[in-house]
């Protein structure tokens, strides 16, 4: 992905002033003040949680845990997020950064049936959704914060189609509400770190 599809592309998945509207909404009572310098560190931030998820699906679809409808939707999750990781290190290359390595994982038990892969990846994209959310009142580049909006809302997208598949309620469970809630770079690399070698 060019990352001026990048840029302009992924943003299109909800409309931009929606998209700045939920990021900007509650981001900042979360932000702490020294979590991100300039946009490098967000996007790298935002590529690690990228690797770990696209390396997660990779494995994942890779055990044959499911299959049909749930195979091809998770399918297409796992290439939504390999997508996210060419397209952000792309625009870390572009704007001077260097991209930060994939880090080791370690999934532990998540690949022993079916129901620990979808709760597992149920709880990465909702992760996911927190840290972009919560990063995003630290991006001062417009163009970057409008296309991480777009991502913000796929992987609220793959958290909402994870819950359904899990059966879970709607409310809590398919969606976390009427508005998402941002959380911090510590809380979500404390989340993160169990799954990280």
């Amino acid at each position: 992905m060019e990352r001026r599809v990048f840029l302009k592309g992924s943003a299109a998945v909800i409309p931009a002033s929606l998209g700045l509207q939920m990021l900007m909404s509650r981001g900042t009572a979360f932000a702490q003040g020294a979590d991100f310098k300039d946009d490098v560190e967000v996007l790298n931030y935002a590529l690690t949680l990228e690797y770990l998820e696209s390396e997660f699906y990779r494995q994942g679809n890779g055990a044959k845990l499911l299959s049909g409808v749930e195979a091809g939707y998770l399918k297409q999750v796992g290439a939504d997020e390999d997508a996210h990781v060419a397209a952000i290190s792309q625009t870390i290359k572009d704007i001077g950064g260097t991209p930060v390595a994939a880090p080791k994982v370690d999934f532990g038990e998540a690949f022993a049936n079916r129901e620990s892969f979808l709760k597992t990846a149920h709880i990465f994209e909702n992760l996911g959704v927190g840290a972009y959310l919560g990063a995003a009142s630290f991006i001062k580049t417009p163009a970057i914060l409008q296309a991480a909006a777009g991502i913000f809302g796929v992987e609220a997208r793959h958290a909402a189609l994870v819950g359904d598949l899990l059966g879970l309620a709607p409310e809590g469970g398919v969606y976390q509400g009427a508005t998402e809630t941002p959380e911090t770079k510590a809380n979500v690399l404390k989340a993160a770190a169990p799954f990280l070698k």
